[in-house]
């Protein structure tokens, strides 16, 4: 087999492990009113690195200035002690960001700090402005200046101009004037600000340590530290947590809200509590509607790990069909490795997981999966489970079929990449090589989660609450600056 352009045949090549998943980019986090506040942000950062393992950033006020560290990778590895005695103070903000298929950089990584009329700030997001490109663009003629390729720091530069003079008003200025989502937490030298967009696509969460106040993106980064939950920040609500305690504000007109369904079928951890709802019951009650659904003559359950875990574990009660861990994950696997001289069939997927052949032989074998994006791993599966000896492969999925890219938030392929987007249930099936293939619908969905009105589904319908640009040429811009630069 020839190499590569300029890989030497005796070079071991450097290969990126695919993911066929979509990815949450962010986390975001905050503390208010604790002598370690940055180190409860750290830890809270480890909680929430699942959403983001690209780079994380700390910002930490000491009552008169604001400290930042940030670095590329995981939380572990960017922060260590003598990093953390230099953020000192009693209220901080933290973020983590996904490594998209992009380029990335230092400059890229959150929190965002500047110095501007309105005070010294620093900002965390989690989302995506869809009309950040227009609004740039607008800021640019008028004389902005941009750091980044971020659409956070748009927000930032509408706050710097904004005529509004308290930073509370001039952040509600900035706001009104962009689309999409957004879960913000901001920092000033007295004061701490958590704002969701009036739809609510992306979760953010109120906590409470003592007298510490706390924001994060889910509730387990909150059981880390020994805080409780205290409730979902409402969309469209403005929390500003200072010395007179935790104040609300509305200032958005009233929105339908569309929060991301796709948080409860994989993003979030499993012993968050998202929406109002524990993240693990749902993700059982979508495998027992599916299960009813898409009944199938089986053997084993098996999950592929670690996505399909509790969905299996919902099919497998529904059904009566035994569950067993056919599949092993490898947990030390990071986002590259070096592929061997020569080539191994299903190599990036072997190395991730690996049948238990006792368990799968001569079974028929039900897989459980969150979600087939691309179908490329999804095949590779399938096969490595037949030639572990299973005499027959069914695939069920806890969701429906993903037809549409997302844009408020989630590092998702284009349209054509989506297989759902143009393939039948039929054609997909024969193409990861199933013996039958079933997705939950739209309508057991609704039925797990236990609403139907309150969600975006925009990936399964192409129905997007939000509009974003519909000339082709500057949606594939948007998408594109989207997958590589957004945090």
């Amino acid at each position: 087999m020839r190499p590569a352009p300029g890989v030497s045949p005796r070079t071991p090549r450097v290969t990126t492990v695919l993911d066929d998943h979509p990815h949450e980019e962010c986390g975001v986090f905050g503390v208010f009113n604790h002598p370690e506040a940055a180190h409860l942000t750290y830890l809270g950062l480890h909680g929430l690195q699942h959403r983001g393992q690209e780079s994380a950033g700390i910002v930490a006020a000491n009552g008169e200035r604001l400290l930042e560290e940030k670095g590329m990778g995981h939380v572990a590895r960017i922060f260590k002690k003598s990093q953390l005695r230099k953020l000192k103070g009693h209220l901080a903000i933290g973020h983590v960001r996904y490594s998209t298929a992009g380029t990335s950089n230092l400059v890229n990584a959150q929190p965002f700090r500047i110095d501007s009329c309105k005070g010294e700030i620093a900002i965390a997001h989690n989302g995506n402005l869809v009309n950040a490109y227009a609004m740039r663009n607008e800021l640019e003629q008028a004389g902005s200046i941009f750091r980044t390729s971020s659409d956070t720091e748009v927000i930032l530069h509408l706050i710097a101009r904004s005529a509004q003079g308290g930073l509370e008003a001039a952040i509600v200025d900035a706001l009104k004037q962009v689309q999409g989502a957004y879960s913000l937490v901001f920092i000033a030298k007295d004061r701490i600000i958590g704002v969701r967009d009036p739809r609510g696509f992306r979760p953010l969460s109120l906590g409470r340590s003592g007298d510490a106040h706390i924001l994060t993106s889910e509730s387990c980064a909150l059981d880390l530290i020994d805080a409780d939950l205290v409730r979902d920040v409402d969309p469209g609500e403005m929390v500003v947590i200072s010395a007179a305690g935790v104040q609300s504000y509305r200032p958005f007109p009233p929105e339908p809200v569309s929060q991301c369904i796709f948080e409860y079928v994989y993003f979030s951890r499993p012993d968050s509590q998202v929406y109002g709802r524990s993240v693990h019951e749902v993700r059982k009650r979508l495998g027992r509607e599916l299960a009813r659904e898409q009944p199938v003559e089986a053997d084993i359950v098996v999950p592929i790990p670690d996505s399909g875990m509790y969905a299996a574990l919902g099919f497998a009660e529904a059904s009566g069909i035994p569950l067993e861990f056919g599949l092993v994950r490898n947990h030390y696997v990071g986002r590259t490795f070096i592929e061997p001289q020569q080539s191994i069939r299903h190599f990036g997927v072997k190395l991730k997981l690996n049948p238990v052949r006792g368990i799968l032989n001569g079974k028929r074998v039900v897989l459980i999966d969150d979600s087939i994006v691309r179908g490329t791993t999804s095949r590779k599966i399938v096969s490595m489970v037949r030639a572990a000896g299973a005499s027959e492969v069914h695939m069920r999925i806890s969701c429906a079929p993903t037809v549409g890219p997302c844009y408020y938030g989630v590092d998702t392929p284009r349209r054509s990449e989506l297989i759902a987007s143009s393939h039948t249930v039929d054609e997909i099936r024969r193409y990861i090589r199933a013996d039958s293939l079933g997705y939950l619908s739209l309508d057991g969905m609704f039925g797990a989660v236990g609403a139907s009105t309150s969600f975006c589904t925009s990936c399964y319908t192409n129905k997007y609450p939000v509009p974003f640009p519909q000339d082709e040429e500057v949606q594939k811009m948007v998408t594109e600056r989207h997958q590589a630069t957004s945090p």
